[in-house]
């Protein structure tokens, strides 16, 4: 098991739009992973070992006279977590196609059920990018089609991608909360076609898929992208998320380098999803 420790900081903003949307965008490049928005603004983790005294230094948004913002923040207990979600955790439906719930919640009627226990990992779908990215699954053909899901968080889009006929797929997230999580959420859903890995880009080598998933960070996906694309086979796919409207062109840019064709963009309250062919 992990020895993982969290930060985790409560923001209250007012007005809550758009500074929690700031918000969330300047934290996750400082290094934040995961957010819950809540009825007075949004609470951010950090692992600790990737905490300083200084990190919100340049969170510009704090020094704005358009806000108020206020925040405390504490270390989290790895024990406490599961209450924690299932206080702050709410099912959802994307598209009246796909729930994403937890255990403890009741059965709705769509046509793909996922039932994850988050824990400490980023995606339950409440997130826009996550949601993006479901929405893309339930649009895309992937019948035995190899697939890669990077930075796999609680393995949610790998679960899907199974329910949608994807075989073989490998889930890699280099983070042990996820890679556990990920675990136990796929067997939970009874998926029999996935690999759940745990660690980075650097397992990809000789690897080939069909479609390449990938909702992490911008800069992350700039470092690997190369990568990425070695990895795709011919008229291969890659959705990428992760990321805000601004950081679209350098995306496209980096992905044309390397013979993507970007074919299609979905926005969710200045969030956005790319989809890319090879």
């Amino acid at each position: 098991m992990s020895n993982t420790i969290y930060i985790g900081y409560y923001f209250k903003a007012n007005p809550l739009q758009p500074a929690v949307e700031i918000l969330i965008a300047e934290l996750g490049y400082a290094g934040f992973e995961s957010f819950v928005e809540t009825d007075e603004g949004v609470t951010a983790y950090i692992q600790k070992n990737d905490w300083n005294e200084h990190i919100l230094d340049d969170i510009h948004i704090l020094n704005s006279d358009a806000f108020t913002i206020t925040f405390t923040f504490d270390e989290i207990e790895q024990t406490n977590w599961n209450a924690e979600w299932e206080k702050n955790f709410s099912p959802i439906v994307v598209d009246n196609k796909c729930s994403v719930r937890a255990p403890f919640h009741d059965k709705p009627d769509t046509t793909y059920d996922i039932i994850i226990e988050p824990k400490m990992s980023f995606g339950t779908g409440h997130h826009e990018t996550t949601h993006m990215m479901i929405q893309y699954i339930l649009n895309h053909d992937f019948q035995n089609k190899a697939v890669l899901d990077m930075g796999c968080g609680t393995g949610v889009l790998a679960i899907l991608a199974e329910m949608k006929g994807a075989n073989p797929i490998d889930a890699i997230d280099y983070d042990n909360w996820c890679y556990l999580n990920s675990l136990e959420n796929v067997q939970r859903n009874a998926c029999n076609h996935i690999t759940v890995l745990e660690g980075d880009a650097s397992l990809l080598p000789g690897r080939k898929y069909d479609i390449v998933i990938a909702n992490i960070n911008r800069n992350i996906l700039l470092n690997d992208m190369k990568t990425y694309t070695d990895t795709l086979n011919a008229h291969g796919v890659l959705f990428l998320s992760g990321f805000y409207n601004d950081d679209i062109a350098i995306i496209r840019d980096e992905c044309a380098m390397y013979g993507l064709n970007h074919v299609e963009t979905l926005e969710r309250n200045n969030w956005v999803a790319l989809k890319f062919e090879k």
